[in-house]
């Protein structure tokens, strides 16, 4: 077996993957991000954004504020871009650095719905997705997933806050 192909055996067969609702609760994020050094990807629901700075704005006299998620040095933050200021995303990524090499990626074409991140990683001809999922009180995530056709044999993980409750 090729070195590179050896590497990427290595990587799927020790993968390890933490997901966690935070409930936009800044301190557990930080702690999470901090203490999951041995994790290679994390997933957030419901992570916090907060206000960053604003900018010119090329389309009002006002200026637009930029809004974005908590980054650590250990990790790399993957997430769609914010399209409404009143309505933030509910899923967020993070890739540990050590996987820098391996190039990951967001993948709209399948599912393109504001909470569900799906991304792959390509290597030698090898594609695997791992998809994030935040699903309201109203399954509404769960719903579009139900919903949409998708035919995805090599889907790694999918993990998230599903919101389903025990009828009992």
């Amino acid at each position: 077996m090729l070195n590179h192909e050896w590497q990427l055996g290595m990587i799927i067969e020790n993968l390890k993957v933490f997901s966690q609702n935070v409930q936009k609760n800044k301190a557990l994020t930080n702690l999470i991000l901090k203490t999951n050094k041995d994790f290679n990807i994390i997933f957030i629901q419901e992570p916090p954004w907060s206000f960053i700075h604003t900018i010119l704005s090329f389309f009002s006299k006002e200026e637009d504020k930029v809004v974005g998620a908590l980054n650590h040095t250990n990790w790399i933050t993957f997430s769609r871009s914010n399209s409404d200021e009143y309505d933030y995303l509910r899923v967020i990524s993070y890739i540990n650095i050590c996987l820098t090499s391996i190039h990951f990626s967001l993948w709209k074409d399948i599912f393109n719905y504001k909470d569900i991140y799906c991304f792959l990683f390509f290597n030698n001809g090898f594609i695997f997705f791992m998809i994030n999922v935040y699903s309201d009180n109203n399954q509404s995530a769960l719903k579009y997933l139900k919903d949409t056709e998708a035919n995805i044999w090599n889907i790694l993980i999918i993990a998230g806050d599903f919101n389903i409750k025990d009828s009992d």
